[in-house]
């Protein structure tokens, strides 16, 4: 529907461009004819003015028909030139032949006496298919310039929709890598307490289906409220703990302002994920988890700290890491910065993202 209507206001536009066009160069021809003998206040005269334009709509609009069947911008070569010359002669020749004819058939049966100014008689037939086949080149190359120049709009369009697309996908699959790593590893640390507390068993299955519900809603969006990804994030924490008991601290300190901003959903999440996996279960004596966030006029920094040292292991594939600078890119471009470093017996990963 939406192609029919674009075709249809270019049809429109492309009338409404001819008639103005054929037009403004029919009334530049009766200003500029000369006037010897009162040639301009002949019937003669004016049937060629109009005669002219009716001619110069037909001939170009058969000419525009051709050009859309027969040329093809996208594979452009010198074929596809060589048939825009050989449609504008043909053209030019079509145009002549007609305005001759014409001009002939009313002088033949009128019996009106014309006196054909003396620029035109010298010039002959020479001149009037001269003066068609530049007539019509120029309007070629005024037509095709316009269907370039729509061509490149569309693509362009065509390139923005599709890359959208593509965008969108890419954070579908990223956020597809996050949701099975911490729900496997939730349910195994479940399954080691049923053994030892069903009570406790039955809130962190709560606090899981929270979370799984949270990762079924969230996963078709790319913003949400910052303190609704903190409440995964105390879910998470509290399902670490199965593990870690006594060994793992965790403290934040939220800026209130921040609370309502909006970020990646799991973003937090899988940053605290990192620090527990990468930095606590490393520290035969526990250690903490602070998550801190700072927000200005133009930005949030968010920073999760964990005690230990930043150490990566040959064999990790550092998908966690990839997965949010990937994600931060196709959001954010390079208004966006994350960096993960050791400072003070800490390990510092750090996100700054432009507020929207």
């Amino acid at each position: 529907m939406q192609v029919k209507k674009s075709s249809t206001k270019w049809n429109l536009a492309f009338w409404a461009v001819q008639l103005l066009g054929w037009g403004g160069m029919t009334y530049v021809g009766y200003i500029f004819t000369p006037n010897e003998g009162g040639y301009k206040e002949s019937s003669f005269f004016f049937f060629a003015l109009w005669i002219g334009l009716a001619i110069g709509l037909l001939t170009t609009g058969i000419l525009r028909h051709y050009l859309n069947r027969r040329i093809f911008l996208d594979n452009f070569d010198s074929k596809e030139l060589m048939k825009i010359l050989g449609a504008v002669a043909v053209a030019s020749i079509v145009y002549a032949a007609l305005t001759y004819g014409a001009g002939f058939f009313k002088g033949y049966f009128d019996h009106e006496e014309v006196e054909i100014p003396a620029i035109y008689e010298n010039f002959g037939i020479g001149f009037l298919i001269f003066n068609s086949f530049m007539t019509i080149i120029v309007w070629t190359i005024f037509y095709m310039s316009v269907k370039i120049a729509f061509k490149i709009n569309a693509d362009r369009l065509v390139r923005s929709e599709l890359n959208a697309t593509v965008k969108q996908a890419q954070l579908n699959t990223l956020k597809g890598q996050i949701n099975p790593h911490f729900m496997f590893n939730s349910l195994n640390n479940i399954r080691g307490l049923m053994l030892e507390d069903v009570e406790k068993s039955r809130d962190m299955l709560t606090k899981l289906s929270e979370m799984l519900r949270y990762s079924l809603t969230k996963n078709d969006v790319n913003a949400i409220a910052l303190e609704e990804e903190l409440e995964m994030v105390e879910n998470y924490i509290a399902l670490s703990k199965i593990q870690f008991e006594n060994r793992l601290i965790y403290e934040q300190e939220i800026q209130a302002e921040s609370r309502t901003t909006m970020i990646p959903p799991m973003i937090i999440q899988l940053l605290v994920e990192n620090a527990a996996k990468h930095g606590i279960s490393n520290l035969k004596g526990g250690g903490k988890i602070r998550l801190t966030t700072s927000q200005t006029a133009d930005h949030l920094e968010i920073y999760v700290r964990n005690t230990g040292t930043l150490q990566i292991e040959s064999s990790s594939t550092q998908l966690g890491l990839k997965n949010i600078k990937q994600r931060l890119r196709l959001l954010y471009g390079n208004e966006a910065t994350f960096s993960l470093k050791e400072e003070n017996g800490e390990v510092v990963a750090a996100i700054k993202i432009p507020l929207l």
